[in-house]
């Protein structure tokens, strides 16, 4: 009782000071996430030969191509893809409001038109405003010499840190593992290799599933001649965390998009084929070779840690709330698998257990019955 009441201070301690100090945690919760993540990949240079130092300074590099390569060809072809929708949705939206919202209203009763009207002008206003929202906002942030400091200290100690996280990795693991108390160290170990098998899994193979879908989508989308496809695409992906969101959200966009530039059936049956071919890709391939059945972490409960990290501790909330749930669905796992080997669980009552009970009832109604 004792150790269970210095468990429960010490984690009271940890999240007291992760409120405290959230907005400099950020960086290093920032990097520790990277670090765990291109741990593998530092293992396997590391197989083949090199030192740890050299690997980490590869791995850097290779990341650095990655960023480079994306920064070069793909963040300029998705922002021309968003201009080209600012300068298209004062029309995409008359569409909408003439053409689309009756037919809405005659097949469902539901009056579209009326809300649309509002959106409308909020959007278009806005859209036309934000490049003045942005030189006000730039010039706020230069006024306030200490923020953007602190900001840009921030983005600066994100690699140094993952660098320095990264080259030291397997040596803290040691150290933190020599802190545990021997009595708890083998329960302990256990659960921290299932907890590492269950974000590992998740983080990584989710990563890989959104990639490919994204590039999936914008892949169709854009062989097909959709306006957007490559920023619906990339949409798709990112939010298809969570299964079927991403599907839902970039058919729906996709339909009427198609719908406003063709106008015919033929582009929504496109539509439909290039998503049917995502979700045909990630049930067969994507989900049982990337995922496993491993994860453990359901849709709401990956949902719910994200909001609530968020909202308690901020974006330091949001980097912590992945490895917190996981941790959470071990624990509840194993307190489960405790709970269903309990001497409570599996007393008998009298001669019989309920089950069993319930067997005999239902062979003595067998001999009674004609």
């Amino acid at each position: 009782m004792r150790n269970s009441w210095l468990g429960v201070g010490l984690l009271a301690i940890f999240v007291g000071l992760v409120y405290v100090l959230n907005s400099v945690l950020m960086p290093f919760i920032a990097s520790m996430v990277l670090a765990y993540l291109a741990d593998p990949l530092t293992n396997y240079f590391q197989r083949l030969g090199m030192k740890r130092p050299f690997a980490v300074s590869l791995v850097f590099l290779v990341l650095l191509i990655v960023l480079t390569a994306s920064l070069l060809i793909f963040i300029p072809l998705v922002i021309q893809q968003i201009k080209q929708l600012g300068e298209v949705m004062p029309d995409m939206f008359m569409w909408i409001e003439n053409v689309l919202a009756p037919q809405v209203q005659e097949w469902t009763g539901y009056d579209l038109r009326a809300e649309l009207i509002n959106v409308r002008e909020v959007l278009v206003e806005n859209w036309r405003d934000a490049g003045g929202y942005l030189a006000q906002a730039l010039g706020q942030i230069g006024r306030s010499g200490m923020a953007f400091m602190t900001w840009i200290t921030y983005i600066a100690l994100i690699p140094v840190v993952t660098f320095y996280l990264l080259l030291d990795w397997k040596r803290m693991l040691r150290n933190l593992a020599s802190l545990v108390p021997r009595q708890w160290a083998d329960d302990t170990f256990r659960l921290a290799r299932r907890c590492d098998e269950v974000l590992s899994s998740f983080l990584r193979g989710q990563l890989l599933v959104m990639l490919c879908l994204g590039v999936i989508y914008a892949t169709g989308l854009t062989v097909m001649g959709l306006n957007f496809g490559l920023l619906i695409g990339f949409v798709a992906g990112l939010v298809s965390f969570v299964p079927f969101l991403g599907f839902i959200v970039g058919i729906a966009v996709a339909l009427i998009v198609a719908l406003f530039q063709f106008g015919t059936w033929w582009a929504v049956l496109g539509v439909i084929v290039v998503f049917s071919i995502g979700q045909a890709a990630e049930s067969v391939i994507l989900q049982p070779k990337l995922l496993g059945d491993k994860i453990g972490l359901h849709p709401v409960a990956v949902i719910f840690a994200v909001l609530a990290g968020g909202n308690l501790f901020g974006f330091t909330g949001v980097l912590l709330a992945l490895p917190v749930a996981a941790v959470f669905m071990v624990l509840l796992r194993e307190l489960n698998d405790r709970y269903k080997h309990s001497t409570f669980y599996n007393a008998e009552q009298g001669s019989l257990t309920p089950l069993n009970h319930h067997n005999e009832l239902g062979r003595h109604d067998e001999r009674e019955s004609p």
